[in-house]
């Protein structure tokens, strides 16, 4: 298949660990131009360093997407630096799984804040630049739990029913722009965001690369294709 990515500027969030990591890194080996984003200067230092060994385009910048300020910030440094934003991946998120009166306050607003309003801000702020160059796609990482609920899962399946829900009214919104909108509903990975990674439990579940080559898939489409979501699951989970 013909490589799409190619000097292409790829935002990306939740870059630093995980599926993120992986999607950064597979991504940049196709030739595209990463900017890999999180909160923790260790990890993104790392990735810098294999990043270097293996001579690849990628670039680490410290942003809290719960955090209007930074992500504003990085945004408009990822536009000063590298001229435009071509891709943003909303890939950052976590869940805390707790019967709801169980759940404190702040938690409920710490989930958000990261996974929804997370997701907004650095839409909001990538909009711009990518209408006035009338091209563009925004990728949200959701989950299969956008589209079922589960006992305990309250918190989280809200801040993902709220992405589906966002990404839905952001497409009707951005279409007329030349603007892609697409989301990724994944099943149980095999990674940092459950207590059971790499144990022998989740030994068939998907792997972080999976994940990351459903990245490249979704992205690396013709101008004139979208893929508006895909859905993605191990075989041994039943949905």
């Amino acid at each position: 298949m013909k490589n799409y990515l190619k000097d292409k500027v790829i935002l990306i969030t939740g870059a630093s660990r995980g599926i993120g990591r992986a999607a950064a890194l597979l991504l940049a080996e196709n030739g595209a131009k990463v900017i890999a984003i999180a909160r923790n200067k260790a990890e993104l230092d790392a990735l810098n360093e294999e990043a270097e060994i293996k001579k690849l385009n990628l670039h680490t910048m410290i942003c809290d997407v719960s955090d209007a300020k930074s992500c504003e910030s990085t945004i408009n440094e990822t536009l000063n630096r590298f001229g435009s934003i071509d891709i943003l991946i909303n890939n950052a998120g976590f869940g805390i799984f707790k019967n709801v009166e169980e759940i404190e306050v702040s938690e409920w607003e710490n989930v958000m804040d990261v996974n929804l309003k997370g997701t907004f801000l650095m839409t909001k702020y990538a909009l711009p630049s990518m209408k006035t160059q009338k091209s563009g796609q925004i990728l949200i990482i959701a989950s299969d739990v956008a589209k079922r609920t589960f006992a305990g899962g309250s918190l989280y399946t809200a801040s993902k029913y709220g992405q589906e829900a966002f990404a839905g009214a952001l497409r009707k919104e951005v279409r007329e722009h030349n603007l892609k909108v697409s989301v990724i509903y994944s099943g149980l990975v095999d990674s940092h965001f459950h207590n059971k990674h790499g144990d022998s439990t989740s030994s068939n579940w998907l792997k972080e690369q999976d994940m990351a080559e459903s990245f490249l898939y979704v992205l690396n489409q013709p101008p004139h294709v979208v893929i508006d979501e895909l859905m993605i699951h191990p075989l041994e989970q039943e949905y």
